[in-house]
């Protein structure tokens, strides 16, 4: 993936590091930028955290805000990645958590609904998706946006 080679060449010209936090790609973002050769001179790792309880206790989630809202939301996107950046001492990290679909349950019931974010130095960027596509379609389409956000600050 094009988006994947140039994140990793950006963070190659900056000397940064790079994490993941991970929910419904279940690693896909991980397994993209560990397709670019020489990606293990940024790339650290990351953290796929599908449940509650590994979102509280890798990454530092507030269980209250999981209690509340749920996993999809904007509030959780931005605490995965600032807990993985801060957790897993990266200059930068990117979060993806939303519901992929096809299923749904009480407090996520808008397949599509994904939200992505990046913490880096000035904080944290989120961006709200609603995508119509299959959970394969969905799963890449957050990637692709994930990949974006670091891309547009470059």
């Amino acid at each position: 993936m094009d988006e994947a080679r140039r994140v990793i060449e950006a963070l190659q010209r900056s000397g940064k590091t790079l994490v993941t936090a991970e929910s419904c790609t279940g690693g896909l973002l991980g397994k993209l930028l560990t397709d670019v050769p020489g990606a293990s001179s940024v790339y650290l790792g990351g953290v796929i955290s599908y449940a509650y309880a590994l979102k509280e206790q890798l990454l530092g989630v507030d269980k209250a805000l999981l209690d509340e809202k749920g996993a999809v939301c904007e509030e959780v996107a931005i605490a995965l990645a600032k807990g993985a950046k801060e957790r897993l001492h990266a200059d930068v990290a990117l979060s993806i958590t939303g519901n992929a679909g096809p299923g749904t349950d009480e407090k996520n019931p808008n397949v599509g609904e994904i939200y992505v974010a990046c913490a880096d130095e000035n904080g944290c960027t989120c961006r709200k998706l609603q995508l119509s596509g299959s959970r394969e379609e969905n799963r890449m389409a957050a990637c692709e946006a994930a990949l974006a956000l670091i891309l547009i600050a470059d």
